[in-house]
């Protein structure tokens, strides 16, 4: 008996590391030992591989069973690990031929059952990039381990049938086991279901104005009004304004997905930009991403290449609401915990929806608010100004009047709107490609400033924003942004005074009132 050898995937955050494991057999009383640095979860694995070995036919050597993970300084999570493991194992014991460089994921069940894993799709992805393309993971798992070009998916239901093509004895496999089609996980995107329509919004020009100018260039809102105004509906029917996620970016956003699953169940690309709505009593863990050991992304990188709804946001804990600073900026959440430290993308549209104060009657005249002023300051203080900085349209949304409710169905449906945001968003592709740019939002202040500067006479009273103080630098950047947005929905060209004084009315128009 030699050293048995085959090849897993280690994920942290979604980057994925080959693991090679070895398997030694060696001549004293029976043990089994894993070493590598396992957690809970893989260190019970050495239960797992005995029982199904048994049970599908190919019992374990009874003497003593060392397996090592290498590289050993990288934390090993999961239950992914059980079927590299056992392959080795066997592998070991001649009991199965050479398995040359096949990268095994999957979980074993007691009666010799592969199970499914979450992060099939990242850990397939680092396989392929490594140089491991010829991958074996759950029956269940298949379909979305075959998104990834260039992957070579056999997928099994039994590890019998698994040692059966790898050259096992058939006649001491449980080969007439087949454990049906319990396992296979439904696809939980209903192609049917209805995506909220912009015509169900009944009057409010302006917010749905302001809506298709955030979708068209990426920009984040801040909607105050209130109660009843209308706030989460426009929210809601900002994704379906979105185009469709390119090759790149639906592989990004599946990957994240089937990483944050509770089981993963991804049977195809997804190709609508996601939207996450997290109730204000959530935690920074369960926005930002975290959790013991390795962090797990959070609702803040779900929302990659979508939109990140909070409503009532002065009603989320201050850290929290500050935390989203650095993915605002950067794109992508860097997590550091004890065990470990994960990066993951979050390139988000933030739409943040609040009441004028706690009671939410302080809009218009105000008279029925019982709010003091200083109630009133403490309550949308909650918001820092830093975070508010990086905001580009903050509106005030009024409530709807009952001469709106009479026009109903005059409103244009959602497909008019998409339609002009994709042209939008073509025009940007067209000006900022070559900068390995998409939108507006993402132009650095640099070129701002530089090729795409305008002439003085144009942001002359973006000037005299900035020199009075009412306008950071920042948002002088952001006006700007807003500014070559408004041109592209409009006349398509360069921005004139006209699309910078909209601009900064967007911006200011929550202040203001």
């Amino acid at each position: 008996m030699g050293v048995g050898r085959s090849h897993c995937v280690a994920l942290v955050g979604l980057n994925g590391y080959i693991v090679e494991v070895e398997a030694d057999i060696g001549q004293t009383l029976p043990n089994f030992v894993i070493l590598g640095l396992p957690d809970a979860a893989l260190n019970e694995a050495k239960e797992r591989i005995r029982s199904a070995a048994q049970n599908s036919g190919i019992p374990l050597s009874r003497r003593k069973i060392t397996a090592n993970l290498i590289p050993a300084s990288l934390p090993k999570r999961g239950s992914g690990f059980d079927l590299a493991i056992t392959m080795a194992v066997l592998c070991a014991a001649n009991d199965v031929r050479s398995i040359g460089g096949t990268v095994f994921i999957a979980e074993l069940g007691l009666d010799g059952r592969l199970r499914p894993v979450r992060g099939i799709l990242p850990a397939v992805m680092a396989a392929v990039h490594a140089g491991y393309p010829d991958v074996v993971v759950a029956d269940a798992n298949v379909v979305e381990a075959s998104l990834v070009p260039g992957a070579n998916v056999r997928g099994y239901k039994t590890l019998a049938r698994l040692a059966f093509d790898f050259g096992a004895d058939p006649k001491e496999l449980a080969l007439d086991y087949d454990p049906g089609d319990g396992d296979v996980l439904d696809d939980d995107e209903d192609d049917g279901a209805m995506v909220p329509d912009l015509c169900d919004v009944s009057g409010q020009g302006e917010a749905r104005r302001a809506l298709e100018v955030a979708a068209a260039g990426g920009h984040h809102m801040l909607l105050t009004g209130p109660p009843g105004a209308g706030k989460t509906m426009l929210a809601e029917r900002l994704p379906g304004l979105l185009p469709d996620l390119a090759d790149t970016a639906a592989m990004e956003v599946t990957a994240i997905h089937s990483l944050a699953a509770v089981q993963s169940s991804a049977v195809r690309l997804i190709r609508r930009p996601p939207f996450e709505n997290p109730h204000h009593t959530a935690t920074a863990a369960a926005i930002i991403g975290g959790g013991s050991g390795l962090p797990r992304p959070g609702a803040a990188s779900r929302a990659h290449r979508g939109v990140l709804f909070l409503d009532e946001a002065p009603e989320y804990e201050r850290r929290v609401l500050d935390a989203l600073r650095q993915p605002l900026e950067s794109g992508e959440l860097v997590i550091h915990r004890s065990a470990g430290t994960a990066a993951y993308p979050a390139r988000f549209q933030l739409v943040l929806a609040a009441n004028p104060c706690p009671c939410g009657k302080a809009s218009g005249k105000g008279m029925d608010c019982t709010c003091t002023a200083m109630m009133r300051r403490r309550y949308f203080g909650r918001i820092s100004g830093p975070l508010l900085d990086r905001v580009d349209i903050q509106l005030h949304v009024e409530r709807v009047s009952l001469a709106d409710f009479g026009h109903a169905g005059k409103e244009e449906d959602t497909g008019a709107v998409a339609a002009r945001v994709l042209a939008a968003r073509g025009s940007q592709v067209d000006r900022l490609g070559k900068l390995g740019l998409e939108t507006n939002s993402q132009v650095p202040g640099r070129t701002l400033r530089g090729e795409l500067r305008l002439s003085a006479g144009t942001t002359r009273i973006l000037d005299a924003a900035l020199e009075r103080g009412t306008l950071t630098a920042r948002g002088y950047d952001r006006v700007l942004r807003l500014a070559w947005t408004l041109a592209d929905l409009g006349h398509g060209g360069t921005p004139n005074a006209d699309d910078i004084g909209q601009a900064l009315g967007l911006r200011q128009a929550a202040a203001a009132t």
